[in-house]
């Protein structure tokens, strides 16, 4: 039986979609600003390409992630890309595909590389909390761009196999030939700890560098230059926009939002969103039922943070679910900043998929 498409059912906001199969497979994940008007495309035009012929012949049902902007959907649809592997999504499965960082290597002499995290469940690497990035960056040239630029602003080098004499970009500039000692070592490691410091800071440092930079060329009416300056500043602004779907953490949360009814538990692995599931309460109505809820769930295995939109009993939930020996958990009951926020994120799905059951 073919599915049934109801525009009425989907919103006309940003998100993500992931269309299933009778067994529940996911078969593709997809993001757009506009999910209905994204969604009614597949159901309401002649296709001809085949692929696409197929994929609408073989859905079953749409499962839809909501999310505060279009960045959101950009790199949420990213990372679920790269956890599901659909069979029919052909760009970004690869872990070098997509939206990537901007980071220091470990070597002895560091230099600033592209990096892609590791979005795998069974691949995941605990990384050290010192690393500082710069991103994810959705413009791959402006990336490689400002990837240039802080290069040369610190004299990096940005040679994968150290060489014994300086090569072009000292001469010209570009480097501080430390490979042949022309800086000491000292000098470049603190030329990296500023580097460092700037993609701690996610780029303010970085800012007011290009402006400065940007003021240089004006005063020597190097207004080409200038206005290509400009062009860097306005967007790595835009880089900067606030989300929360992908961000750097070293822990895994889950963030729960109790409904009268339902509890919504969204995944949260290593900064990035992976799953949203809903759960029906054994006691709706009940105020303690969500603290019931996690003790529950959680008896066997929990992640390092649980965020809760109430917790009635705080105590009497730690102390069920923290066995002895065990490393500390955290459980969190926040009223702003960005664990408020995504409690946020999963009240707005909430109220979603508790309007179509």
């Amino acid at each position: 039986m073919s599915f049934l498409f109801k525009a009425a059912e989907y919103p006309s906001s940003p998100g993500c979609y992931l269309m299933k199969n009778e067994e529940g497979s996911i078969l593709y994940v997809g993001k757009s600003k506009n999910l209905r008007s994204r969604l009614r495309s597949y159901f309401t035009k002649n296709h001809t390409h085949r692929r696409i012929k197929q994929l609408v012949q073989e859905i079953a049902s749409i499962e839809v992630v909501l999310v505060n902007n279009e960045a959101e959907s950009l790199l949420l649809e990213n990372n679920l890309i790269k956890i599901h592997k659909p069979p029919f999504n052909r760009a970004l499965k690869k872990d070098n595909s997509g939206y990537a960082y901007l980071q220091l290597t470990a070597d002895e002499l560091p230099r600033l590389d592209v990096y892609y995290r590791n979005r795998s469940r069974h691949q995941k690497i605990a990384e050290p909390e010192e690393i500082h990035r710069l991103g994810p960056f959705k413009n791959a040239r402006f990336r490689d761009a400002l990837l240039e630029f802080v290069t040369e602003h610190y004299g990096l080098r940005t040679c994968k196999t150290m060489p014994k004499q300086v090569c072009l970009l000292y001469h010209i500039g570009k480097c501080s030939g430390v490979c042949e000692g022309k800086i000491s070592k000292q000098s470049y490691l603190n030329n990296v700890r500023q580097a460092s410091d700037l993609l701690a800071h996610r780029g303010k440092g970085l800012i007011e560098t290009l402006y400065d930079r940007m003021e240089t060329y004006a005063s020597k009416m190097e207004f080409e230059k200038a206005q290509q300056m400009l062009i860097s500043i306005r967007n790595l602004e835009q880089a900067a926009d606030k989300q929360i779907v992908d961000r750097e953490a070293v822990i895994d949360q889950d963030v729960i939002y109790f409904g009268s009814s339902h509890a919504l538990v969204a995944k949260v692995e290593a900064g990035m969103l992976s799953d949203f599931q809903m759960f029906a309460l054994e006691k709706p109505n009940d105020a303690a039922s969500g603290d019931q809820f996690m003790i529950t769930r959680y008896a066997e295995a929990k992640p390092d943070e649980i965020i809760a939109s109430r917790i009635c009993d705080r105590k009497k939930v730690y102390t069920s679910l923290k066995k002895r020996g065990e490393k500390q958990f955290i459980l969190t009951e926040p009223k702003r900043g960005l664990k408020y926020d995504l409690l946020q994120l999963c009240k707005n799905n909430y109220e979603y998929r508790i309007n179509r059951l």
